[in-house]
């Protein structure tokens, strides 16, 4: 393991949440991040993080983080754009949220949260409300535990 010349108050902010100490810079931060989640920081890899995470909590889909990709300049298959966006949700740091199974988000934003899918425009929005909650839980079939509760609510425009 390499010598980290960050303070030490970083080192208690990793082992809390595994969260990186950030800085602002995109660039830095991306990998910080991706170390942090036992990643090396590829080119590829580095570019995606770049565009994925330096504009703040962002909902986007395989094809969408590709279109923005190649007009970058970014030379990626979208292949390479898939197996990238499932290493990132693997490793924790992206939050997959399936819509009516055929659409595949990924979501920058990892922590507890639901979502509005607006059908006319495509677009996975966050539901700001931390209390929302299920008032009844399914019983959970012996030897399995709930992992975590997506919940999307699909809204269209009123007729």
């Amino acid at each position: 393991m390499s010598e980290n010349p960050a303070p030490h108050h970083d080192d208690d902010v990793r082992s809390a949440g595994r969260q990186p100490a950030l800085t602002g810079c995109p660039w830095h931060d991306v990998n910080e991040m991706l170390q942090s989640a036992g990643l090396r920081p590829t080119r590829q890899r580095m570019a995606l993080g770049w565009l994925l995470f330096g504009k703040g909590a962002r909902h986007l889909t395989a094809e969408m983080l590709y279109e923005e990709a190649t007009l970058a300049k970014v030379p990626v298959s979208l292949a390479t754009v898939y197996n990238t966006l499932n290493q990132l949700t693997d490793a924790g740091l992206l939050r997959q949220v399936s819509v009516d199974g055929t659409k595949t988000y990924f979501d920058t934003n990892v922590t507890t949260h639901h979502h509005y899918y607006l059908e006319n425009s495509h677009e996975l929005v966050d539901i700001e409300d931390p209390h929302l909650a299920l008032s009844k839980m399914p019983e959970v079939p012996e030897g399995y535990e709930i992992a975590r509760i997506d919940m999307v609510v699909r809204l269209r425009k009123k007729r």
